[in-house]
């Protein structure tokens, strides 16, 4: 698969890397030779130094003959205008960046797709969606619903006198109301059988439907810990505006900013839904003043990674429950881990997940990445013939590094065990090791 990527940012770089790690025919396009920089030397692809919308510039790409486009400047207009020259170049997919949330309106896709553009990505909206996600549930690190809710995926911290601790998973008992699908431990990432067992200071990955969830928490040894009531978020960015128009209403948001003009249009932009503070996140006496003391949930979104993680450190010696972390430089995200700091966003992976859905042959509803573990996550729609459909699920043989999680029929979220049949119209969720969702999509097929 040939694919051209226009933007050598933090996006563009991860999901260059991303891909060529996995034989795929990449072409990296900047007109800046720094942000370029070591990527043609250290990876599978080709780096060319031009505009983004230079039309030499795309057909010395290849864009004409690209399977997938993807356009990822800061640029949003940059973005847009390339989309369009790649298309009429002959490139069969196209994706833009946007930082406008109205494109997103699904009145507005007729208009992108007459013009050349297939599909918008935001990724300060998914960020922001993922924020308000980890939100509904102080006790968990990560929350993703598939099919609107029917399966939901929890990433949870397990500590000493968790009842789960130290059995081998089999003895948990069959017929369990939920999937444990992944388990980090000490930065590896185990796909686990029934011989595994979750230890303290696991991060536990469970798929389970919502009305299980209580029982999760009871035997995860977290039934002490709140709802979410209050929340401050440090940092009025892009994704703070998002989360704060996002958030449900029976939540009290506060948005601390230091830059006073960035206040002013934040009263503006939230209208009405957060209360802007002035200030340093960072301050003791200020977040005292806010009460800290009785808030659930911080958020910290600066566009520094190393202030995001030490006040979220801070905000634990204040005894909050709940702390979330923008971090986009990847290698402080496994430091974040181990410091416990809690939920960990990173918009290079939330975007390269969604982009990576385009690339799959299988018809894939959803594919995430977990943000911790070198794990990724697909909700697969089974075809007629389909492979998985011919034999039980402990006969089909798939990879090593590869587990089923659930499926949704007739609008139900099931467990999988052994023994379950997979029908064509399933959905399927599926986890696997990190680069290996293109060789699991065959026998979905």
């Amino acid at each position: 698969m040939k694919i051209v990527i226009a933007g050598a940012g933090n996006v563009g770089t991860h999901l260059a890397k991303l891909l060529s790690v996995e034989s795929q025919d990449i072409v990296l396009i900047d007109d800046c030779e720094e942000r370029l920089g070591q990527m043609g030397s250290s990876f599978d692809l080709l780096t060319i130094q031009e505009s983004p919308v230079s039309i030499d510039g795309l057909r010395e790409a290849g864009t004409g003959s690209a399977d997938l486009f993807v356009a990822v400047t800061p640029e949003e207009s940059t973005n847009l205008i390339s989309c369009q020259i790649a298309h009429s170049l002959g490139a069969k997919k196209t994706l833009a960046r946007i930082d406008n949330g109205e494109y997103l309106n699904p009145k507005n896709m007729d208009f992108f797709h007459k013009t050349g553009i297939d599909s918008l990505i935001y990724p300060e909206l998914l960020a922001a969606q993922e924020i308000v996600n980890g939100l509904k549930v102080s006790w968990i690190r990560q929350w993703w619903e598939f099919a609107g809710g029917l399966l939901v995926l929890m990433g949870i911290k397990i500590r000493l006198g968790a009842e789960i601790l130290d059995k081998p998973l089999h003895e948990l008992g069959p017929g369990q109301p939920f999937h444990i699908v992944a388990i980090m431990r000490e930065g590896n990432t185990i796909i686990p059988s029934g011989n595994d067992m979750i230890l303290a200071g696991d991060l536990v990955y469970f798929m389970t439907m919502k009305k299980e969830i209580r029982y999760i928490q009871r035997i995860a040894g977290k039934q002490q810990l709140p709802d979410v009531r209050d929340v401050i978020i440090m940092g009025g960015s892009r994704i703070a505006v998002r989360a704060a128009h996002l958030i449900p209403d029976h939540i009290n948001l506060k948005i601390i900013e230091s830059d006073m003009a960035q206040c002013h249009r934040l009263t503006e932009l939230v209208d009405g839904r957060a209360l802007i503070i002035n200030g340093d996140g960072r301050d003791p006496s200020l977040l005292m003043s806010e009460g800290i003391s009785h808030t659930e949930a911080f958020v910290a979104l600066t566009d520094n990674s190393e202030t995001n993680i030490l006040a979220c450190l801070a905000a634990k010696r204040f005894g909050v429950t709940k702390t979330i972390a923008e971090v986009e430089n990847v290698d402080y995200i496994n430091m974040a881990e181990r410091l416990d700091i809690g939920t960990v966003i990173n918009k290079k992976k939330i975007a390269a997940s969604h982009i990576y859905q385009m690339m799959l042959d299988a018809d894939v509803t959803n594919v995430k990445s977990l943000t911790f573990a070198n794990a990724d996550v697909a909700e697969f729609n089974v075809k007629e013939g389909a492979r998985v459909t011919r034999c039980a699920v402990k006969d089909i043989s798939l990879p090593r590094g590869v587990t089923i999680g659930g499926l949704i029929r007739n609008s139900q979220g099931l467990m999988v065990d052994g023994n379950t049949r997979i029908e064509p119209g399933d959905h399927v969720v599926v986890f696997c090791l990190e680069g290996m969702i293109k060789s699991v999509e065959r026998y979905f097929n």
